[in-house]
């Protein structure tokens, strides 16, 4: 099944490829950024400060403004590295779905998009780290936040979207291109606010596995994005 070949491919997107070649200086560079990772994480753009990452980097802040700019580019610069790993293997994904079948199941191509988000937030602690500062950029200056998303995520989430028109010809493209919002929505408050299972349930759920979690929300999902208009 297409589902369980992507399941074997996707290893550990929660480590992004170094950015240069110079070996002390990008292992510097991505500490900074994993420590920035977790303070933007914790405490959202407004809340970090510089002086704490520094120290937590044990660096000075003179050479995070050296290496990054301001507090913003450094945020950016954060939002870009995991992001782009994100993205790319959507890409991967849906080539390899498309690879093996001109028309992949709308499951297949929701999981696809999916699994790498779930495999991020749970490879690492900076892997959660990144998801809770995605989430967090939606409380963001729109602005800000639509710049980032746009450059970041476009051209893979369109991607997904003419894939879905090419199975669901029955809804019209603009329908699905509003669902895939839909989507996105419900997928990061699913990742970032698991306590309200147990609440909703009354308790009877306390914890759903990832797989487990990632399957329902799949089905749901896919249902959601076949809908009749």
């Amino acid at each position: 099944m297409a589902e369980q070949k992507l399941q074997t491919k996707n290893r550990n997107p929660g480590r992004p490829p170094r950015t240069d070649s110079f070996g002390k200086a990008s292992d510097l560079r991505n500490s900074i950024l994993d420590h920035a990772e977790l303070a933007f994480a914790e405490a959202g753009f407004e809340g970090a400060n510089l002086r704490e990452i520094a120290s937590l980097a044990g660096v000075n802040q003179a050479l995070i403004r050296y290496y990054f700019g301001s507090k913003a580019d450094l945020f950016d610069e954060c939002f870009r590295r995991r992001g782009g790993v994100l993205a790319g293997y959507r890409h991967v994904n849906l080539d390899r779905l498309l690879e093996i079948s001109e028309n992949p199941s709308v499951e297949d191509l929701v999981f696809a998009y999916l699994k790498p988000q779930w495999d991020m937030k749970y490879s690492s602690p900076n892997g959660a780290a990144f998801v809770a500062m995605q989430a967090r950029l939606h409380a963001e200056p729109e602005e800000h936040a639509l710049r980032l998303r746009r450059e970041v995520y476009d051209a893979s989430v369109k991607r997904y979207i003419s894939a879905l028109s090419q199975v669901l010809p029955q809804v019209p493209k603009d329908i699905i291109s509003v669902r895939m919002a839909f989507l996105v929505g419900a997928y990061l408050f699913m990742l970032n606010d698991l306590g309200r299972i147990s609440d909703l349930t009354e308790g009877h759920l306390t914890s759903f596995g990832k797989d487990e979690m990632l399957d329902q929300l799949v089905r749901f999902l896919a249902a959601g994005l076949r809908a009749p208009v």
